[in-house]
Parts: C-alpha cells; sequence; structure tokens
C-alpha cells in the first residue's frame, strides 16, 4: 500500500510536476488549496488521479494560518512543502515574500509534528538560499558554490525572494534539529524551466522565457549567470528524497550554469530567426543607465552582471540518484508548449 503524502503548492508550476509524478505511482496525495470548492486550478491533477486509479483529497489551508494544515498532515507519512510566493518585483516584500515563506514553513512543518505519524519532510527551497549574489562566489574566494553555502548577502530590500527562501529553509532546520519525530531533506533548485502542467501558472519562469522570446531584450542581454534545470528533473529530485532513504540534507538540483545570451543562443540554433532573440550582450555601464526597465537595482548590476557562478550538482546525482534532462530538450520543450498556447 502506498503511503499518504501531503502536499502544498500542488497547482503550482514545480508542485504540479511533484503531483503528477507522485499520482502516477498510486501514492494517495492530499493537496491543499486556499479554495477546496474552486476546483479549476486542480482540474489537472483530478484527471491523472482518475486516469492513474490514485487517491486525491483536497484540504484547505492557509500559509498564514496556523494550525490550518494539521488536518491535512493527519495520517500522512510523507509531508512535501512546495508552496512559497516567487515574485521577482513586489510592493512588499515583507507582505508578500517573506512572511508567507516563513510562516508557511512554520505551519506546516508543526503539522507535521503534530501529526504524530509524518517520518520524512521534503522542503522546496532554491538555490537562492545558497547564494544570494553572483560576486559572492568571488569575495568568499570560493570555485564553487555547494550545499555548505548558505545566502548572507540579502535582505528585505535587496533581492527579497532570495532573502525569503533562505530564511524559510533556515528556519525548517532549526524545527527540525528540535524534534525527533521526521528527518528533513531540502531540494534546492536553480532557475526552473520547462513545459507546464496548467496554462493557469503564473510562475516567472514562463515569464521569463516569454520576455526572451518576444524581444524585451532583443537589444542586447545583460551578462547575467543562472544555473538552469528541468522542471520535471526538480519535480523527480523531490520523488528521489520521498523514496531514497539515504536522502538527506540539501540538494543543489541545476543541470547547467549559462548566461541569458547562452539561453538565446539555444533557442537560436533551433529556431533561427523566428523570435526576437538578442543578437549582442548588453554593457554593463548601460545597465547602470536602463537596469530599471527590466527591474534591475544599481546594486544589483553591480553585484551580478558579469560575475560568473558555479554551481556543485554532484550530491543530486550520487546521493539521490537524479538524472538531468538535456537543457536543449528542455528549452525546445518549453517553447513548442508556449506556441500550442499561443502564448508566444
Amino acid at each position: 500500500m502506498k503511503k499518504n503524502v501531503m502536499i502544498t503548492g500542488a497547482t503550482g508550476y514545480i508542485g504540479s510536476w511533484v503531483a503528477k509524478k507522485l499520482l502516477e505511482k498510486n501514492y494517495n496525495l492530499r493537496i491543499t488549496v486556499r479554495d477546496a470548492k474552486n476546483k479549476s486550478k486542480v482540474q489537472h491533477l483530478i484527471d491523472i488521479a482518475e486516469k492513474n486509479g490514485s487517491k486525491i483529497e483536497l484540504f484547505e489551508a492557509d500559509l498564514m494560518k496556523e494550525g490550518s494544515f494539521d488536518e491535512a498532515a493527519k495520517g500522512c507519512e510523507i509531508v512535501v512543502h512546495v508552496a512559497s510566493p516567487f515574485f521577482l518585483n513586489v510592493k512588499d516584500a515583507k507582505k508578500d515574500l517573506i512572511q508567507p515563506a516563513l510562516q508557511g514553513t512554520k505551519n506546516v512543518l508543526s503539522a507535521a509534528t503534530k501529526s504524530g505519524t509524518v517520518k520524512r519532510v521534503v522542503l522546496t527551497s532554491s538555490v537562492a538560499a545558497v547564494h544570494g549574489d553572483n560576486i559572492d562566489m568571488k569575495i568568499k574566494g570560493l570555485t564553487e558554490f555547494t550545499e555548505e553555502n548558505f545566502n548572507d548577502s540579502s535582505s528585505e530590500t535587496h533581492q527579497p525572494y532570495s532573502y525569503s527562501k533562505v530564511l524559510a529553509e533556515k528556519e525548517a532546520w532549526k524545527i527540525a534539529e528540535n524534534q525527533n519525530q521526521w528527518d528533513l531533506v531540502v531540494i534546492n533548485p536553480s532557475f526552473v524551466l520547462g513545459p507546464s502542467l496548467t496554462n493557469l501558472s503564473a510562475s516567472e519562469s514562463l515569464t521569463f522565457m516569454k520576455d526572451m522570446l518576444t524581444g524585451k531584450f532583443q537589444m542586447g542581454a545583460p551578462a547575467l549567470f543562472f544555473g538552469f534545470v528541468d522542471v520535471r528533473d526538480v519535480a523527480e529530485a523531490h520523488v528521489l528524497a520521498i523514496e531514497n532513504q539515504t536522502a538527506e540534507g540539501r540538494n543543489i538540483t541545476s543541470e547547467r550554469v549559462m548566461s541569458v545570451m547562452d539561453l538565446a543562443e539555444i533557442i537560436r540554433n533551433k529556431y533561427g530567426k523566428k523570435y526576437k532573440l538578442p543578437v549582442m550582450k548588453s554593457p554593463k555601464f548601460m545597465l547602470y543607465m536602463i537596469g530599471w526597465m527590466f527591474g534591475l537595482s544599481t546594486k544589483f548590476v553591480k553585484r551580478n552582471i558579469g560575475y560568473p557562478i558555479k554551481l556543485n550538482n554532484r550530491k543530486s546525482i550520487e546521493k539521490l540518484g537524479l538524472k538531468y534532462t538535456e537543457m536543449q530538450k528542455t528549452v525546445i520543450d518549453m517553447v513548442e508548449q508556449m506556441e500550442e498556447q499561443k502564448v508566444i
């Protein structure tokens, strides 16, 4: 008999893929949603459950409401906490990002402890909790970022999303250390790309790709380097974290590091001149003047543009057993889906 799994954020970009993979393996899923009566956001998962003869239950819960996850966690052996706001431009970082990320983690992990049955919690964190600005690698004299590193350069006013992720993950480790009922495994994805399971998703990943294809960077791409990973691989990492008894600690998931221009070249190699892709790098001095058009502060430009990074993904391969999808396939699958859905 498959285990009962509670999952938060299952209607989102990453969470939907995690839920899909678990439903296809016949896990019994308890999905937390804001409004259990509104099934439109979860219908794609209900369809997957019916197709696979899997069990799915909806529970109302709110990241900010203490105790609201308790009922869903009762009788579960696994809790997967994916839900956390992901917005790069917000008016009130504390209200929109930091409080939901931090309070949500407290409430979900409290429910896991109160359940008396949960044995493992899998938390979706981010490489944003590993490092903040790209210059951090140079300042710290590192040759790469590993699971040993924690972001200490982000704040409520500078890279607030990254700050919300490091605060939430540190809180999770603190809670985990103060109990002995369940163990904690953390997945730290880099920037996630790939097809979405629902056209209702408002993911920043989809917005970024749309901007890339429709000409936002046509006059020049910033020399900005990210780790990139397929959304389906991130979901698989969560499944492996559930099923692999030796899984532990933090796990960076990144297929490769590349620049915005490198990403454009992957698209260009497949589609030629079909899209309004950048043909040159934006000089850094130019970004100081026009960075605001892309939501880039002067401090962000100074500490990130032109600084390559390296992410060590060996633990995800050797300990979790993750096999990465080539980024070329990830990008093409994503673009083709966006074409089919006529969002570009």
